[in-house]
């Protein structure tokens, strides 16, 4: 098994498992090189599923792992192929492995064979890798201290293959190295885990035990999900640095919700005992669904940007429309590098939500806090929300406040006025109350430690996808009331989730409280159009305010200055009025996203079509089997009768394909 990363030293095939790593590590004593006092070691042994690039590959792994246990190496069985010769087995043992013949005992030599069981038998597989089946670990002999020469020495005729050999040690030096558990953890014993973070931001800050929690955590769910990816970041030193992983459900929402990402970087940037960041995206429900997680050394750029890479390996070639972060300096150079064509905002909720830290001492803080939110959310054109916020800066003598003036400057990636074309998909927040939520939030908090948050993670994961399968079930089977008789919301009743038209049929009720639509320009075949709308302001007063909606008959478009639809992805009450007023019936499908439908990740399923699969490519039949089969699985755990209804649909479809003649039997070892 190899490391891999994203930097100059590894990299990662998207399609596969396994970690891949360079040449350049360099043998050398793990005492020494990871600073662990001799007798506190645990060492990653071989385990069932752990898949090597070649057979060579499998061997120096297994050879490594002996050198430090105390035992030497021997092949015992090894098996070809009839016609090519090519080797698609073999089973490696302990040199102590089995007994001499007594015809062949050399009496001046001791005896060292005792029948030790300790082994490891793998295959060649269908990904064309090497599979490790069977292993047995336990030795009935006392085992050597290090070795670092498992073959005796040879003659000169032999030396360009002894070279090569101790070649592929290095290669696999570093991930094991990496593998190893200390009584410290990854980093230096330390009682104050931020300072340490802080202090060592080339690799990740974790406590004994973590690093085989991570290991073991990967290595069961690439036996578990199929479609299991990650990537491990190993540091000069051989030290774990940023971990990435990404669950096979996840991967599938990628194809269908990766347009707008949030980058949920709540835990790294508040010193949580978990250095946790999560990519969140909005699935067709408006619920948060994880699209890729990551523990990082720390917030810099050379960690996000190698997470943002990772994230890209296995995404299929999707790219997001629009990134929201943190308003954060090295998060914004990340971005810029990785993603250099996608809008790059920042979370309005985030930033609202340090008004009460970073104002709260001011003099006339509750004044100020009105007017940055009236400014904010409430200004329609940039020229209101200039004067307003020019107004708040002189009327409350903050100008030199750092934190306003800084805020002010970034304004074109916050401040709605500014973000009217772009995409959000419902992940705006340009509302007052809307909010990001961590997407962890009920289930970690800030000393929950590692272990328990991976036990946690597969517990919330199990949550959100039964939650969604839920909503897909009653979006299809239920038909929504209606409350109007207007024809926009019959439409869109027959298409939109459940969630999406509750909104947009609030949208519809809320037609009523616009009184007046009148024309205020007309340029050809586009229309502006003043629409009047009665408003709830400060204690349950009402107020009137103008909306200005452009429409253009020939082109059908239309958009008005609250810029709902980009926002939230679904037409305002004041573009409605304007369309009712001139006559139109139902809504231009370039108004309907496809994103919000009720049947979205049945009809539209990335690559689908079996012109766009590679015939040679296994891989791309795996990916397109599994997510065409992940719909049944997700609703089939819904309830019993679910289950025994999708079980009998692939019981079925499992005896059509055993039906199909395969003239490739695999050989058995």
């Amino acid at each position: 098994m190899e490391v891999g990363s994203l930097n100059s030293e590894q990299v990662q095939d998207p399609d596969c498992n396994e970690i891949a790593t360079d040449g350049d590590g360099v043998l050398t004593e793990l005492d020494a090189e990871n600073r662990v006092p001799e007798g506190k070691k645990e060492f990653v042994a071989p385990a069932i599923g752990m898949e090597f690039e070649s057979y060579e590959d499998a061997y120096n792994y297994y050879n490594c792992y002996a050198k430090e246990v105390g035992f030497r190496v021997r092949v015992k069985n090894s098996w070809f192929k009839r016609n090519s010769k090519e080797k698609y087995g073999a089973v490696l043992c302990c040199s102590s492995q089995g007994f001499k013949r007594i015809k062949d005992v050399n009496r001046l030599r001791k005896e060292t064979r005792t029948g030790c069981p300790a082994m490891l038998r793998m295959r060649l597989v269908d990904s064309k890798r090497w599979r490790v089946l069977e292993v047995a670990l336990e030795h009935n002999h006392l085992l050597g201290t290090k070795i670092y020469k498992s073959m005796k020495k040879m003659g000169s005729g032999t030396k360009r293959k002894s070279q090569s050999s101790s070649d592929a040690e290095k290669r696999t030096i570093k991930l094991y190295r990496a593998l190893v558990i200390d009584s410290g953890g990854n980093g230096p014993s330390n009682s104050n885990a931020t300072e340490a973070r802080n202090d060592i931001p080339n690799q990740l800050n974790l406590k004994k035990g973590d690093t085989q929690a991570i290991y073991n955590y990967l290595c069961r769910m690439q036996l578990t999900n199929p479609n299991f990816f990650y990537l491990m970041d190993i540091n000069d030193d051989g030290r774990l640095r940023n971990v990435f992983w990404i669950d096979a459900r996840s991967r599938a929402a990628c194809g269908y919700f990766c347009d707008v990402i949030y980058i949920d970087n709540t835990y790294l940037a508040n010193k949580f005992e978990i250095p946790l960041v999560a990519l969140v995206g909005i699935n067709h429900h408006g619920q948060a669904v994880l699209l890729g997680c990551a523990l990082l050394a720390g917030e810099t750029a050379e960690s996000y940007i190698w997470l943002f890479k990772a994230w890209l390996t296995c995404v299929s070639g999707h790219s997001p429309q629009t990134i929201i972060t943190d308003r954060c300096n090295v998060l914004q150079s990340a971005v810029a590098e990785v993603f250099p064509s996608c809008h790059h905002r920042f979370g309005l909720s985030l930033i609202i939500k340090k008004v009460p830290e970073k104002l709260g001492g001011s003099r006339n803080y509750d004044a100020i806090r009105k007017t940055l939110l009236k400014a904010v959310y409430e200004s329609l054109k940039v020229i209101e929300f200039e004067a307003a916020w020019g107004f708040m800066i002189q009327h409350f003598g903050v100008s030199d406040h750092e934190w306003l003036r800084s805020l002010y400057e970034d304004r074109f990636r916050w401040a709605p006025v500014y973000l009217k074309e772009t995409s959000f998909a419902g992940m705006s927040a340009a509302h007052p109350g809307e909010t990001l939520s961590p997407f962890f939030d009920k289930y970690v908090h800030k000393q929950t430690p590692l272990k328990e948050f991976l036990d946690k993670y597969e517990l919330a994961l199990q949550k959100k996808h039964k939650e969604e399968a839920l909503a897909d079930i009653e979006s299809r089977s239920s038909s929504p009331m209606l409350k109007t008789r207007c024809s926009f919301e019959l439409q869109l009743s027959k298409v939109y989730t459940k969630e999406i038209f509750k909104k947009f049929q609030f949208e519809v009720e809320e037609m009523y409280s616009c009184f007046s639509t009148t024309q205020l320009h007309i340029d050809g075949p586009i229309v502006i159009f003043l629409v009047k709308e009665r408003v709830v302001a400060d204690g349950n007063r009402r107020e009137i305010r103008d909306y200005e909606v452009l429409y253009n008959r020939t082109a059908g478009e239309v958009r008005c200055i609250c810029s709902c639809f980009n926002f939230h992805g679904y037409l305002c009450r004041h573009a409605l009025c304007v369309l009712n007023f001139n006559g139109v019936e139902e809504i231009p499908s370039k108004y309907i996203l496809s994103r919000w439908k009720k049947d979205y990740k049945r009809l539209y399923i990335p690559d689908h079509g079996s012109n766009n699969v590679d015939v040679t490519d296994r891989m791309q039949w795996f990916s397109q089997l599994y997510r065409s089969a992940l719909q049944i699985v997700e609703e089939g755990v819904i309830s019993l009768d679910h289950y025994n209804v999708a079980l009998q649909a692939f019981e079925e479809s499992l005896k059509r394909v055993h039906e199909i003649e395969d003239k490739h039997e695999p050989e058995n070892l």
